[in-house]
């Protein structure tokens, strides 16, 4: 998925500290239109003025579900990250320039890996289920940042850990469910679904950083209430978590985890790099040059060839962001 913003806020954001593990930080959403009036609305919770990563996850926009809205996302380029797909209903085509046609569907998973550059495209198909789901980012570590192009696809199987628990675990291993999916930093990503009322207290890696997204329903992370779409953290150092379901419909929610990303990044719009030089040369490449660099999307038949990158801020350089606010 594109960020599609044109106008994209440019915010200072102060270095944060490490907090106890047993303190489950909230992060609401912010709503982003992905295009024109009839386009899909996503709410984002990574990065934001407070956190930039869960583990290597820096990105988290959660969208629908919406009757009648559409994804066309014409081509566009990504560097030094690995996008995650999932969705709860709708079907979703994407193809690339390593030359994948692939379509996303409900309860599988399809990640990509950018590396040194790729372009893709993603349009929603002609389905009676409204759009639902979440796309994520991974960022790659600097020396993993100029990968080779690669698409892994996996069906996870519904694993029944405790009473009225049921998960999809898509990367990672969560209990005695593994994932196959290859990422370069080690990391957890699950879908669970509670029914009205189960708790389920479950042992985790100490190591990784923790985050819950709510997609429906509510949920008691640690002890700390969150409800629809807004994301809940806590850093590492515990090996179980908790989570309740205190209502009488059932909770879905998403599982993220990982070791904590140390480096600092360059995120604009859809780049990935480690200085503001290094996002200058790449949106030149792209609006310039798109294809020596990112590669050829064949088969897109939208109405507009491929995004342009939109301008930089002219009165600021771009700094990095860690684990908690950016550079000062």
């Amino acid at each position: 998925m594109s960020n599609t913003e044109t106008h994209p806020d440019v915010r200072v954001c102060e270095h944060g500290h490490q907090h106890p593990p047993t303190q489950v930080d909230t992060y609401p959403p912010k709503d982003v239109p992905l295009g024109g009036e009839d386009s899909l609305r996503v709410r984002r919770t990574l990065p934001n003025m407070s956190r930039s990563f869960v583990g290597a996850w820096c990105f988290i926009d959660h969208y629908g579900p919406e009757e009648g809205a559409c994804m066309d996302v014409p081509p566009h380029p990504h560097t030094s990250l690995q996008t995650v797909s999932w969705l709860f209903s709708g079907e979703i085509e994407h193809r690339d320039s390593g030359g994948v046609h692939a379509m996303v569907r409900p309860g599988e998973v399809n990640l990509m890996t950018s590396g040194y550059g790729i372009a893709h495209s993603e349009v929603s198909a002609h389905s009676r289920a409204a759009l639902h789901g979440v796309q994520l980012w991974v960022a790659l570590p600097e020396h993993s940042a100029d990968l080779t192009r690669e698409f892994q696809h996996f069906v996870p199987d519904v694993d029944a850990p405790a009473p009225g628990v049921r998960a999809r675990t898509f990367i990672g291993r969560l209990g005695d469910q593994p994932s196959p999916i290859n990422t370069v930093t080690p990391l957890l990503g699950s879908q669970v679904i509670l029914e009205p009322g189960a708790t389920w207290e479950t042992a985790v890696d100490p190591g990784f950083e923790h985050g819950v997204l709510v997609d429906t329903g509510c949920v008691d992370f640690d002890g700390v209430r969150l409800d629809n779409a807004v994301l809940g953290v806590r850093d590492a150092g515990l090996d179980h978590l908790r989570l309740h379901n205190p209502t009488d419909a059932p909770a879905r929610l998403m599982l993220l985890g990982g070791e904590p990303f140390d480096e600092g990044i360059v995120m604009w719009w859809n780049f990935i790099g480690r200085s503001h030089d290094d996002i200058v040369r790449l949106r030149k490449e792209w609006n310039d040059a798109p294809e020596d660099r990112f590669g050829r999307v064949d088969g897109y038949r939208g109405s507009t060839a491929r995004l342009k990158a939109p301008a930089l801020p002219s009165d600021l350089r771009l700094k990095r962001r860690f684990r908690r606010g950016r550079e000062t």
